[in-house]
């Protein structure tokens, strides 16, 4: 089960560490290919998800990784789940209604928070 936390909980760390850093990093225009829904986002609340992202990918790792607080890694986890969930009420107000990719990351983090419960 071990093993098995540190790949799927690595790959959702990687993929929410690299799209918080586009949103903290990228203008509205450079973002806008990849996120049609940032258009209907105030730019603040774009940069805080980016933290929210970052924050929740480093809390997948470091407290497992450092064995300091590691419930806070099922809290990342059931984070993600909640954000994923909004991710879609979002798509589904909007024009882009492609939500393959949300669904993923739910199920993904469902297994994630499964997983941490073993740890």
């Amino acid at each position: 089960m071990n093993i098995a936390y540190w790949i799927v909980a690595g790959l959702l760390a990687l993929f929410y560490f690299y799209a918080g850093t586009l949103k903290l990093s990228r203008s509205r225009d450079q973002l806008r290919p990849m996120m049609a829904w940032v258009d209907r986002v105030p730019l603040p609340a774009v940069r805080a998800l980016g933290a929210v992202e970052v924050f929740g990918a480093t809390g997948l790792i470091l407290p497992p990784l450092t064995g300091i607080a590691p419930s806070l890694a099922l809290a990342a986890a059931i984070g993600f789940v909640l954000l994923q969930t909004g991710a879609i009420a979002v798509h589904s107000t909007g024009e882009d209604r492609r939500i393959a990719l949300n669904v993923g990351l739910i199920a993904t983090a469902a297994v994630t928070v499964w997983l941490a419960t073993r740890l």
